[in-house]
């Protein structure tokens, strides 16, 4: 996958410079000009944290569709708490933000583990309910927060910039190494890939699985709120109708080319990083060949469809060659056991 997105990287590189001119690319490059750099590291930062959000729920065997709709409640709520009615400062605003994004994950999780629901259909129906309303709080108008300075760090750390590196993707890097330690160092995270691989067995072997799957949707809970504060000062305003529409879709594309199993139990942080490059890296070459914008679902539907038969391919390959190991042992421990 690295290679594929060092290969797409330089590659479109080269075809800016033959369509331009290597003498004009040189001195005004557009792909690899700062502005544009700065974009993309900017979008992968903010989409990444979601994107990492949904790694942690699909590792387990769920997903969650109901991201985007979340952006757009949370967007919605926060310009309510920063702005009219209530006009809080911004540390209690960003407390209530996370909060209840954590609640609606702990919702989500108890309903998946305690009740035994469809992930899909529990976040389906949270992808319809939280859109509703947003659009019925905000009485479908467009909110936002305006030239406010009060809360200029949160402006900031959304749109900003830190030693010519863009604030989200330093977040985003804080997040992929934190989230790396939890899922491939800690107990934790061993037990989130054992409930993917196989739940009733981790349920045997002594893991509180209805614990660990609620805890993964209220950390995915977690992450979806911070990028939501992102995402809201990015754009600085919240249109409740399409603020973070098919936004779950850009994360679930991500976990997927990073590695991600839609069955559960594979996946990492590195692979979402660099999943959440690829699909950051399309977007913006679609933007700059002036393509029509409404083709990036054409692109993001084909990438996951690719990403999911080439999932089925392999999965295919690997039970086939644990039968053939299975089919050679077979012998081995007949043969010693009539030596005995």
């Amino acid at each position: 996958m690295v290679l594929i997105f060092l290969a797409l990287f330089f590659g479109y590189a080269l075809l800016e410079a033959f369509e331009r001119g290597f003498s004009t690319t040189l001195v005004n490059p557009v792909f690899l000009g700062q502005a544009n750099l700065l974009n993309l590291t900017r979008s992968i930062g903010i989409f990444g944290i979601f994107s990492i959000a949904m790694g942690i729920v699909i590792i387990t065997g769920g997903i969650d569709l109901s991201i985007g709709s979340v952006f757009a409640l949370l967007g919605v709520i926060m310009a309510f708490l920063l702005g009219q009615p209530y006009n809080l400062s911004w540390p209690i605003a960003v407390v209530i933000i996370v909060a209840l994004a954590m609640l609606i994950g702990l919702i989500n999780g108890l309903l998946i583990s305690r009740m035994a629901l469809q992930p899909f259909v529990i976040t389906l129906c949270g992808l319809l309910c939280y859109r509703g309303l947003a659009r019925f709080l905000s009485q479908d108008q467009t909110v936002g927060f305006g030239g406010d300075t009060s809360y200029e760090l949160l402006r900031t750390l959304a749109t900003g910039v830190i030693f010519n590196v863009p604030a989200p993707f330093i977040v985003f890097l804080v997040v992929c190494v934190v989230m790396a330690l939890v899922l491939h160092v800690s107990v934790y995270g061993r037990y989130l890939f054992a409930i993917g691989r196989n739940e009733e067995a981790a349920l045997y072997s002594g893991i509180n699985t209805k614990a660990i799957v609620t805890s993964a949707y209220v950390l995915c809970g977690f992450l979806t709120g911070i990028s939501a504060i992102l995402l809201g000062f990015y754009t600085n305003s919240i249109s409740p109708a399409s603020h973070g529409s098919f936004f779950e879709l850009y994360a679930v594309a991500a976990a997927v080319l990073g590695g991600c199993s839609l069955r559960g139990s594979e996946g990492s942080v590195l692979g979402i990083f660099i999943g959440t490059a690829m699909i950051q890296l399309l977007r913006n070459i679609v933007n700059l060949q002036g393509i029509d914008s409404s083709l990036e679902f054409v692109v993001m539907g084909g990438v996951i469809l690719i990403a999911v038969v080439f999932d089925q391919i392999l999965a295919a390959r690997r039970r086939a060659r644990e039968a053939r190991i299975d089919i050679k042992t077979v012998p081995e421990l007949a043969v010693a056991g009539s030596q005995k």
